[in-house]
């Protein structure tokens, strides 16, 4: 460093913003720079470029019908604009602050727009559409943030929680939907089998040779448990038959 020089770095990754009396001069990509600063007039404040990634758990919400959950959700962020950025901020303390500032304002934002969603349905339809739970980057949501110079890349639900007994009474509900659709299924079953039984009967009502074959397959079956004598058409009156 020159003895009316300043030296600043601007590490990879990171945009520099170069104050002089208070009043932003440049904008320094990475590198090293030499600034004349001969009476201590100028300071560099340092943002991130790379995603940040924001957790929130343990959130409450009403759905529609009353019924509080609990929900987690991910929010992953991106400084796009750090002049407009720095502009929504009071510049008189460290820039770990102002990033601590801005993911508090981001939850406000994200966690508002995930009640506003998740509000909007009832207890009983979450389960079957909580696809449509997923995405909380809503246009408006977006648009608040933007004007922090702030890009929301993903704000995503992580998990939602039911209160224990509606979980219980959810655990029923499906019990009693799986016995159902069995019990429906033996009925269709048994239907299909009488039905065909009817036809057959049918069939056979008229048909002599269905009875007579029916019959041979009958006295077969008898035959395999044993020996017997059967007596089969018509015999003159006195016969007698031995089994």
């Amino acid at each position: 460093m020159g003895l009316f020089t300043k030296t600043y770095q601007v590490k990879p990754n990171q945009q520099g913003f170069l104050y002089r009396d208070n009043t932003l001069e440049k904008v320094l990509p990475p590198g090293r720079f030499e600034v004349a600063d001969w009476r201590n007039r100028t300071e560099l404040l340092l943002l991130p470029t790379t995603s940040r990634l924001l957790t929130v758990t343990n959130q409450e919400v009403l759905t529609r019908d009353s019924i509080a959950l609990r929900f987690s959700f991910v929010v992953q962020y991106r400084i796009v604009n750090g002049q407009q950025f720095l502009s929504q901020f009071e510049l008189n303390r460290p820039v770990a602050q102002l990033l601590i500032e801005a993911e508090q304002r981001i939850f406000q934002t994200i966690q508002l727009a995930a009640r506003n969603k998740i509000g909007g349905f009832d207890s009983e339809e979450l389960p079957e559409r909580r696809t449509e739970l997923v995405d909380f980057n809503g246009p408006e949501a977006a648009q608040q943030l933007a004007e922090l110079g702030i890009l929301v890349e993903q704000a995503q639900l992580r998990d939602l929680t039911f209160p224990k007994n509606i979980q219980d009474l959810f655990a029923r509900y499906l019990e009693a939907r799986i016995r159902s659709k069995a019990d429906l299924e033996n009925a269709r079953t048994a239907v299909a089998t009488a039905r065909a039984l009817k036809n057959a009967a049918e069939l056979m009502k008229g048909d002599d040779n269905l009875r007579f074959f029916q019959y041979l397959e009958t006295i077969t079956k008898i035959a395999a448990k044993g020996k017997h004598t059967f007596l089969v058409g018509e015999y003159p009156a006195g016969t007698k038959s031995v089994s």
